[in-house]
């Protein structure tokens, strides 16, 4: 039986990640609009955007008018009831959904039709993993339309022929192969964003952990000397391409790059890159496995990782 404070701390945890973006985040942010030049469209569209953050957390209001598609990662016992926890989880959408905190965004594919509730097949998304903990670590991730259109993947060694060049299956291919997804979103992927990356893995493994790439709080350094200098060279050369806040132009096109590897087949090089917009929704609450009460809150921490140590 699921208890009560299940429910009520998983719709708190949808509200918060709804309406109030971590301060990892914000703080991202800021540091963005101190680049920019006084009176410049990039300028103007950061304090709007910095003037929704702030009404959006102080009314408990949807951060975008695009819920975006709901996600929890849960790490949880061994023997932890999931087949309950989907089903509290799916009811708090549905609560959270009829007060407000998220928007009526999960339709059909064909017809269109519009569930009302956020609830329908493959929404929202689980991803459930035990591990040898008594706590259950809980992650909210909201991903809008907008910038889930922007992601990509690369099958290397592929031609580029806009840019004159062929990516190889090395460092400087992945690296050309990430720029250019970050190129072609230009303002579309509502600027300024984070990109996730998987090197490696099938088609459908590396696009997932690039997506979870977008869990690690974003002033953190990867563990790996090799994939921390790629992750800030993507960042200064991203921010060199005069895109900015919404394509307006400026010196803040990313906020953070996050990398990660994973083993391949000898036929397959797959570069996944999973992009988020400035609304980078995300937020967890780690639980008691025997009450389901609140042990801490997650992204508080700037030396915050992800369960099981740094995902490098």
């Amino acid at each position: 039986m699921a208890s009560a404070p299940l429910f009520d701390n998983i719709l708190e945890l949808i509200r918060v990640t709804s309406t109030d973006l971590p301060p990892d985040v914000r703080k991202a942010l800021l540091d963005g609009t101190a680049k920019e030049r006084f009176g410049s469209r990039a300028l103007l569209a950061l304090d709007t955007i910095d003037t929704n953050i702030k009404m959006a957390a102080d009314g408990s209001a949807p951060i975008c008018q695009d819920t975006g598609m709901i996600k929890f990662f849960v790490h949880h016992p061994v023997g932890y009831d999931t087949l309950t926890f989907r089903k509290v989880a799916e009811n708090a959408v549905a609560e959270a959904t009829s007060k407000g905190y998220l928007r009526q965004n999960s339709v059909e594919a064909l017809s269109g039709k519009n569930s009302g509730n956020n609830i329908g097949p493959g929404t929202p998304l689980f991803h459930f993993e035990a591990w040898e903990h008594p706590t259950v670590d809980v992650r909210c991730m909201l991903k809008g339309g907008g910038c889930e259109n922007v992601g990509a993947q690369y099958s290397l060694p592929m031609e580029f022929p806009e840019l004159g060049v062929k990516a190889g299956r090395d460092i400087a291919g992945c690296r050309t192969a990430v720029l250019h997804a970050v190129w072609k979103a230009q303002g579309q992927g509502c600027a300024p964003g984070f990109v996730g990356v998987c090197i490696g893995g099938d088609r459908a493994s590396g696009l997932d952990a690039a997506k979870e790439q977008l869990l690690r709080v974003v002033g953190d350094t990867n563990t790996r000397e090799d994939l921390a200098g790629f992750e800030q060279d993507i960042v200064d050369t991203a921010n060199g391409l005069g895109i900015g806040p919404m394509g307006f132009g400026g010196e803040t096109t990313l906020l953070g790059c996050k990398v990660t590897e994973r083993n391949r087949l000898p036929a397959s090089f797959f570069v996944s890159v999973s992009y988020a917009c400035w609304a980078h929704r995300r937020r967890g609450v780690v639980l008691d496995g025997a009450t389901d009460n609140i042990v801490r809150w997650l992204y508080t921490d700037s030396e915050e990782v992800l369960p099981g140590g740094h995902p490098s």
